[in-house]
């Protein structure tokens, strides 16, 4: 698919886009960042077939599109299952093979209160986890995903990142809007920056900037005495969920301490996930990152984990299981 000279503006108003070509290659990921205003939802909307151009052309939009807004809004009085199946009807599929579906996409997204939940109950995330569910009811040739990690918890994360590559791999196009962390460090093949109604080229910041890092110190629940000494790394209970989000870079076992190197961006995000399973703060330092570990565009590798041969001695003085309270963190702002 391919948008050649695209504007965009609604009425006699300001132009919202000007003069967008970019291609999007089939079974690729591609990423648009920018602010919020920026144009990033509207040329979305071109892409998915919802708007059409002021000027300008868009070719080679597939058949089948799944599209997540940025505001989700369900019917109130339907559950997740029945708005899900109602819409597989839509699409064409039979009520068994929709309402299955369904059922295998509530399950896979973990849908706070199951098939049964009512969507007036459901959170943003949870909410937007229908969202999602409902554009991927029938296997999409062109994924539009705008600002999809709005108010997913953490443990989402990761399976967006897979329904995202699965659909690449099957062929499909996705595309994505995003200006977090969590839309930096995701598996897109190519990225592009809105700004100002055009694209530009994506990456412009500075080496230092690219180079931040938040490396959080957490020990795991459970008294030291009860858990494996740390020589015996067969016995060391696996990383948790969450030490696999967008974001994370590096992740280093220690037996009873795990030490995680996260863009400095998703760290509130990480370490909340990570006081909810009962997991202790030990320290939350600001550092610069070596070359080689600093994030990037484009697609990641799965975060590094290592066992190290005995237990941090670096502690800071005083440090306790008690979780630090955001205020108490090193490294300024963010």
């Amino acid at each position: 698919m391919q948008t050649q000279s695209v504007g965009k503006r609604y009425g006699r108003g300001p132009w919202v886009l000007e003069d967008v070509t970019v291609h999007v290659p089939a079974g690729e990921i591609v990423a648009f960042h920018g602010r919020n205003g920026s144009g990033k939802s509207t040329l979305l909307r071109l892409l998915a077939g919802l708007s059409r151009p002021s000027r300008g052309t868009v070719t080679g939009r597939p058949a089948v599109v799944g599209y997540v807004p940025d505001r989700f809004r369900p019917p109130e009085r339907l559950t997740a299952l029945g708005y899900l199946t109602h819409l597989g009807r839509i699409r064409g599929l039979t009520t068994p093979d929709a309402r299955r579906r369904a059922r295998v996409l509530i399950d896979r997204l973990a849908v706070a209160g199951g098939p049964h939940a009512e969507l007036r109950t459901l959170s943003k995330g949870n909410a937007q986890k229908v969202a999602l569910s409902q554009a991927l009811l029938v296997q999409p040739e062109l994924l539009v995903l705008d600002e999809p990690w709005s108010g997913l918890d953490t443990s989402a994360h990761g399976v967006l990142a897979e329904v995202m590559a699965e659909v690449a791999a099957a062929g499909g196009s996705v595309v994505f809007t995003g200006h977090g962390e969590s839309a930096r460090t995701a598996v897109a093949g190519r990225a592009h920056l809105v700004a100002g109604g055009r694209l530009h080229p994506y990456g412009h910041e500075s080496p230092r900037e690219q180079r931040q890092v938040t490396e959080l110190v957490l020990q795991r629940p459970g008294a030291p005495s009860e858990l494996p000494a740390s020589g015996d790394s067969s016995r060391v209970p696996p990383p948790p969920p969450w030490s696999r989000s967008p974001g994370v870079l590096t992740v280093t076992d220690h037996g009873a301490d795990l030490v995680l190197a996260v863009v400095c961006a998703e760290a509130d995000a990480v370490l909340l996930a990570a006081l909810r399973d009962g997991w202790s703060a030990l320290s939350v330092t600001r550092r610069t990152a070596p070359a080689t570990t600093a994030p990037a565009p484009g697609p990641p590798s799965p975060p590094a984990t290592t066992a190290a041969p005995e237990r941090r001695t670096d502690r800071p003085a005083g440090a306790s299981r008690a979780p630090a309270p955001p205020s108490r963190r090193e490294g300024g702002r963010r």
